[in-house]
């Protein structure tokens, strides 16, 4: 599950950070300090999970909840237990006082993936070694080793492979759950990329048949944990 946690207090968030690569299940793309930072974040990039502490200035949680019109998962983090009635109003996950601990933090995930996974159960069950594409009323069968990446535009992705690309109507989140996780991965907000496929990799710019494709920031550290390097 991809998470950003929004704390403008460093040492709440360094502890939220450590209990959040303790579970392997939770993707840690971004600790915003500034909820500005943090709204800008969730409009533009694919969040399964944020992580926000209730009382910052100039903007407190629940006002930034109520700025977002697609919101992700939420559980919130508070020193007071007075904000509990009202922020269950928002339907949030769960409500983390501090100082959290991991038990108690266990819980409060354990219950978002199991919210998380039964959304996404119809499309988990399409995991397979090849997927089909609708082309000219005409299904394709195309097999999941010969695509090379996946790139989005605006409310469409493109499926490119060795032999021909593939448009679809389609979000890259609701693509990236049919594709077996052990090959792909999200690199940047606009593309997915099978790792067989990389020839390069230079700097931030990975080369897939000579085409230059970027890795996000948010999605470098991940991107590097999934390599296999020698020095």
């Amino acid at each position: 599950m991809n998470c950003i946690l929004v704390d403008d207090d460093v040492m709440s968030s360094n502890v939220m950070t450590h209990l959040m690569k303790s579970v392997g299940y939770l993707n840690l793309l971004k600790v915003c300090h500034d909820p500005f930072e943090a709204i800008e974040i969730l409009k533009n990039e694919e969040i399964d999970l944020l992580f926000l502490d209730v009382e910052m200035p100039q903007m407190n949680g629940m006002e930034l909840i109520k700025t977002l019109t697609a919101r992700p998962l939420v559980i919130l983090t508070t020193s007071h237990p007075e904000y509990a009635i009202e922020a269950f109003e928002y339907n949030i996950v769960d409500y983390l006082l501090k100082p959290v601990e991991l038990p108690r933090f266990i819980k409060a995930v354990t219950k978002a993936k199991e919210i998380f996974d039964h959304a996404h159960d119809k499309l988990d069950s399409f995991f397979q070694d090849f997927i089909f594409i609708r082309k000219n009323s005409v299904l394709n069968k195309v097999h999941t080793h010969d695509i090379l990446w996946i790139e989005a535009l605006g409310d469409y992705v493109t499926i490119h492979t060795a032999e021909k690309n593939y448009t679809l109507h389609l979000t890259l989140k609701a693509l990236e759950r049919r594709l077996p996780p052990d090959r792909f991965i999200r690199v940047h907000r606009s593309f997915i990329i099978q790792l067989e496929h990389i020839n390069t990799i230079d700097d931030s710019v990975i080369s897939i048949q000579n085409k230059p494709i970027p890795v996000g920031a948010l999605y470098r550290e991940n991107f590097m944990k999934r390599l296999n390097m020698l020095y």
